[in-house]
């Protein structure tokens, strides 16, 4: 009973991982498209060599994080950096901010840009529209979200094998014909690394989302086992959307899209079914994630005093609202908003390559002197 139980827990933080990765950036396939499938034949295998180099990185963090028993993203760092926490822990918090701003700015985007998509509607009106229901949600409907994210994140990951699966078989001529295409336009290795190596720096900010899972393992050699896992779970599912993304390489409009899942479908089989359905996907996917980043931003301005508080009512209870948490869910949503206008595959590939490099110097760079200096925390 115990080992199933573990077992449970090693699977269940993978999948925590997964669906940290898996927004709806991924979901349009925007990112995997910008990242991986525009450096031609070479997106083959750069998905799974940024996933393994994530691997050990989270593999690492969540090991050191249950061998020293720190679980808040803040205790973690200051134990992790040592002496020097005075300056990275600090810096940490502002490539964080930054994280928390860009990555609902690419939500609000994915939103817009797929209902811009579906309409025709102007892009601004779509991102504001979005915005507004975000807005809505992020006050009112924070713990509703919340206890139906799991049961999201399957839906997406389902609607995502029922859109691939049939495209990937029905098209395999195209993917084919994509692989000879890519081939004989031998875009440079060198560059299809790069980006690979940008994509999986900007996804170490996850770091400070993952420690706190730390906790549910029975030791800390559970955390190599289930990062392990994430790695099998992370790697196949991007293998597919490269592959589903490879049926419209050789469009000449596939390279413009915002959201290549939406024009990889209305091009591909069962469009009539596959189009609404991937989209409504898409957009609770990209709400989901920004409502839960607008919730967290409000509570690290408002802390603990901005609060929803409970108030007795008769004999129901309801929840009061301040007027702080109100304000700062607003701030947030406008400035995420005007971010969202730059446009998602700007967004994308501009800013995530700019976490990216902030990360060289706060994540990836005393992560591997950590594990030079003391051979992989064993001292």
């Amino acid at each position: 009973m115990k080992k199933n139980k573990t077992g449970a827990i090693i699977l269940g933080v993978s999948f925590v991982w997964f669906t940290t990765h898996f927004g709806g950036g991924f979901a349009s396939g925007a990112q995997i498209y910008s990242y991986f499938v525009r450096y031609g034949i070479w997106c083959l295998i750069m998905p799974v060599l940024a996933m393994l180099y994530n691997t050990v990185f989270f593999a690492y963090s969540l090991r050191f994080a249950r061998k020293h028993e720190v679980y808040d993203y803040r205790s973690y760092n200051n134990a992790f950096y040592g002496r020097f926490a005075p300056v990275f822990s600090n810096l940490f918090e502002v490539l964080y901010i930054c994280v928390m701003c860009v990555a609902p700015a690419v939500a609000f985007a994915t939103g817009g840009a797929t209902l811009s998509t579906l309409t025709g509607l102007p892009y601004l009106l779509c991102t504001f529209l979005i915005g507004l229901f975000i807005f809505i949600v992020a006050i009112f409907g924070t713990d509703l979200v919340r206890r139906v994210a799991s049961v999201l994140s399957i839906c997406i990951i389902a609607g995502l094998l029922i859109v691939y699966i049939p495209n990937i078989a029905v098209n395999f001529s195209e993917i084919t014909a994509a692989a000879g295409s890519m081939t004989a336009e031998q875009l440079p290795l060198g560059d299809a690394l790069y980006s690979a190596f940008l994509y999986g720096t900007f996804q170490l900010s996850n770091i400070a989302v993952f420690v706190q899972h730390a906790r549910s393992f029975e030791k800390p050699g559970d955390a190599v086992k289930s990062m392990g896992a994430g790695f099998v779970v992370n790697s196949l599912m991007m293998v597919m959307v490269v592959l589903g993304l490879m049926t419209i390489y050789t469009n000449p409009d596939a390279a413009q899209q915002s959201v290549p899942t939406l024009f990889m479908v209305q091009n591909g089989v069962g469009a009539s079914f596959m189009t609404p359905l991937i989209s409504i996907l898409i957009i609770l996917g990209a709400v989901s994630t920004a409502v839960n980043m607008v919730a967290a931003m409000v509570k690290r301005v408002c802390g603990e005093s901005g609060r929803k508080k409970e108030v007795s009512d008769g004999a129901k209870k309801r929840f009061q609202i301040s007027r702080k948490e109100i304000a700062a869910a607003l701030v947030c949503c406008v400035i995420d908003f005007g971010i969202a206008q730059f446009g998602l595959l700007t967004l994308i590939q501009k800013a995530y390559s700019a976490i990216a490099y902030l990360a060289i110097p706060v994540i990836l760079i005393p992560y591997i002197v950590h594990m030079i200096v003391t051979k992989f925390d064993r001292d």
